[in-house]
């Protein structure tokens, strides 16, 4: 795709640079929304039918139990499937643009191709952390430190959530995480890789800038409730505001200052 960096430069100082929409982007959007949408639906199932009622029932116990195959299978299709709701809204600017600029340079086929290969490889990275955040339930069951609804019992714990991820909203490493997945242009214009491997390539390093800039966030889960919907969505909304609006940073700070707030009246 050899011209691709240029327009791109063309279009940095641009708000909105894959306005107007195509055809093809409206599909994109449409897609991905129902797939969000279908994401919320499944959660919302899990919560309201008491999918998670056996891993209630370990924790009421008050001592630890061995997780089977299947709960840990289940509690990885849980967190997959809350960060596909989550994560692929604050995505859609940076899939919007891609996929124009692909519409300009790339026949049919191929194109699209290459923006299934970024989604793809987006979501992977999301599936990576969620095999982690199981992990992580495993361990804080297993310690007993998980209530039934799956929130944390320890004071110490809650606290310690939540003042890191408050002093992470503080750090560089949070700062430059956020400018790349809130400039879509000038993501594209430092890690843009030509044909169709080029879409997996810049798929798995959008997520890992996404990855890097809300980890800290979800960890909250753990101190609000994991199956808390009304929490996953002030977090999921919070996350799309931080990424896409002008202030993202100064939000993202205020943020950390509240969190920080927070934990330490937790701790009192």
């Amino acid at each position: 795709m050899p011209g691709a960096p240029e327009e791109l430069a063309d279009q940095a100082h641009r708000r909105l640079p894959y306005w107007p929409l195509g055809k093809e982007q409206w599909w994109v959007i449409v897609c991905l929304l129902i797939l969000a949408a279908l994401a919320w639906l499944e959660l919302y199932r899990l919560a309201a039918l008491g999918g998670m009622a056996d891993m209630a029932n370990m924790a009421m116990a008050g001592m630890p139990m061995p997780w089977s195959l299947a709960d840990a299978l289940l509690m990885l299709a849980m967190w997959s499937v809350m960060m596909v709701g989550m994560m692929l809204p604050s995505a859609l600017p940076m899939i919007l643009l891609y996929q124009q600029m692909l519409r300009r340079y790339m026949a049919a086929p191929q194109r699209h191709l290459a923006l299934l290969l970024f989604c793809l490889a987006y979501l992977l990275v999301w599936g990576g952390f969620s095999l982690v955040a199981t992990a992580l339930q495993w361990g804080l069951d297993r310690l007993t430190l998980l209530s039934p609804q799956m929130r944390s019992q320890s004071h110490w714990l809650g606290a310690a959530l939540l003042m890191g991820a408050g002093i992470y909203q503080w750090l560089p490493g949070k700062a430059s995480c956020l400018a790349h997945c809130s400039g879509p242009v000038q993501f594209l214009l430092g890690h843009w890789r030509p044909g169709i491997i080029g879409g997996w390539s810049m798929g798995l390093k959008h997520g890992l800038y996404c990855l890097g800039c809300c980890w800290a966030l979800m960890g909250l889960l753990f101190v609000v409730g994991v199956m808390n919907l009304l929490w996953v969505a002030v977090i999921s909304i919070y996350i799309l505001l931080e990424k896409t609006l002008p202030q993202g940073l100064w939000i993202s700070r205020i943020c950390g200052l509240l969190l920080l707030g927070w934990g330490l009246l937790l701790l009192g």
